[in-house]
């Protein structure tokens, strides 16, 4: 159990749903020299899901959500890339 004042000191975190969706890829790299393999506009989603994780005691299955969001992201990050390259649009 958790005390009232564990809760209202901790961080609280998104919820999966409002990670599905990435950050702007262009903004991303935009003022960097060259472009990193490292950048994920997906981060928040999947920090979300490592602390969802640890919240829970590593219990993947209460955590569910959270993966699933994540895929839904990167999925959207990558067909937002593709089409950019489609369409001829820059991709850095």
């Amino acid at each position: 159990m958790t005390s009232e004042s564990e809760t209202s000191t901790s961080p609280s975190i998104p919820t999966a749903q409002e990670n599905v969706k990435p950050l702007n890829y262009r903004e991303q790299f935009q003022g960097r020299h060259s472009t990193s393999q490292f950048i994920d506009p997906c981060s928040a989603a999947s920090k979300a899901s490592i602390d969802c994780l640890d919240r829970n005691n590593y219990n993947r299955d209460a955590c569910l959500e959270y993966f699933q969001a994540y895929r839904d992201c990167k999925n959207a990050w990558i067909k937002q890339r593709k089409d950019d390259r489609r369409a001829g649009r820059p991709t850095s």
